[in-house]
């Protein structure tokens, strides 16, 4: 009986060591892997900033008419492609010849009379000189003399007006020619008709406002995005700077571009101020289209093979609270603060260190500065433990004795 109890007492005795020792090396390993890390590490990091914008030809030419009338026939369609001075469409230039032929008989009228007026200056001349030489002779008056010279002097006179009377004659015939000659509609440039707003038949009037019959882009196979940057991102954003944007027709398939023009103008839309960022893009086999939405990703800064951390570890805290240097660090306009990160150490234990950062994207950041080396573990966040069963031991679980 005695030696039975002594036996039941010894195992006791080691079942409540083995437990405690279990206890204490479970312990050990919940603080070594009670958090979520992730090494330190080398690699790329290029900061972006990302905008929408439109697929716009690089040259885009509006052509009108300047002169009214119904359009009698076209020439080109859609798509089609046109040379500078090529006929693409022409308005009905009956009304126009008409005037044309009404300003050619006003200018021969006045012409006409020009030859007139100076066939009456000729016999005027030869009368001032008549009635001078009988003056001489005292045959007539002086008053006949001076009445001579007056009519002479008229008569040069109206040949001066009628010859300006033909000038503006022929500025009339010269307009009512050009007029004529705009019923001609005419591709001032090199390119492919984008868009066609009439038809055979229709009447344009070009009174008030130039009606614009057909947009022609110069050049299909140079391109642009115009995208709308806002006001917070612009700063960041310069000639030169490389580009990548997609479109809805070609999801998986990025094209790439250069920034060519960033306009100071500012676009305000509901209080929100964005500037038109140009991004000049080849379009050799003629995919994208004018008018398509792009969206753009603008590489403003990358580093390559370089010492990184990730974001999350910027934003972690022991004590689940953030300082205020450490969130203020985590914004991207504190891209030189000191952060703070907290290593862990072979014991289980963190160590803080501050460091500097320099380029981020989305999920790392370049260390410059300060004692963090390539393989260091860095915590992210707390491990979450798993959830025990009520009435189980993490040593024994549900066993009895």
């Amino acid at each position: 009986m005695f030696t039975r109890r002594n036996s039941i007492l010894v195992a006791l005795c080691l079942l409540v060591g083995a437990a405690g020792y279990a206890y204490w090396r479970s312990a050990g390993d919940e603080a070594k892997d009670g958090y979520v890390t992730e090494k330190i590490e080398r690699g790329a990091i290029a900061s972006a900033v990302t905008a929408t914008g439109t697929v716009n030809p690089v040259t885009t030419v509006q052509v009108g008419t300047y002169v009214s009338g119904p359009i009698q026939a076209i020439y080109v369609d859609y798509n089609s492609p046109v040379k500078k001075g090529e006929l693409v469409a022409k308005i009905d230039p009956a009304p126009f010849a008409v005037k044309v032929q009404q300003a050619e008989a006003d200018v021969a009228n006045a012409r006409a009379k020009v030859q007139k007026d100076l066939a009456d200056l000729e016999l005027k001349k030869l009368t001032l000189q008549r009635n001078q030489d009988l003056r001489a002779k005292n045959l007539i008056s002086q008053n006949d003399v001076d009445t001579a010279k007056s009519n002479y002097d008229q008569a040069v006179a109206q040949i001066a007006v009628d010859r300006a009377s033909v000038q503006q004659t022929e500025a009339a015939l010269e307009a009512a020619r050009i007029n004529l000659s705009y019923t001609d509609i005419t591709s001032p440039v090199d390119g492919v008709v984008v868009s066609r707003n009439v038809d055979v038949g229709q009447t344009v009037a070009a009174s008030f406002q130039t009606p614009t019959l057909f947009l022609i882009a110069q050049d299909l196979t140079k391109m642009q995005v115009d995208t709308n940057v806002s006001e917070s991102d612009i700063g960041n954003i310069r000639q030169g700077l490389p580009a990548t944007f997609t479109v809805d027709a070609y999801p998986s398939k990025p094209f790439r571009g250069v920034v060519s023009q960033v306009r100071n103008a500012p676009i305000t839309v509901q209080n929100v101020v964005t500037y038109d960022v140009v991004v000049a893009v080849d379009n050799p086999e003629l995919e994208l289209k004018p008018g398509m939405t792009a969206t753009a990703t603008i590489i403003t800064a990358q580093r390559d093979d370089v010492l990184r951390i990730p974001l999350r570890a910027l934003r972690f805290h022991p004590q689940g609270k953030s300082s205020a240097t450490e969130t203020a660090a985590s914004g991207d306009g504190a891209a030189h603060a000191e952060p703070t990160a907290w290593v862990l150490q072979p014991d289980g234990t963190l160590r803080k260190v501050k460091f500097t950062t320099g380029v981020r994207d989305e999920q790392y950041a370049e260390i410059l500065s300060g004692d963090l080396h390539e393989g260091d573990e860095v915590a992210l966040a707390f491990r979450r433990k798993p959830e025990r069963s009520e009435g189980s031991s993490p040593l024994l679980g549900r066993r009895r004795f």
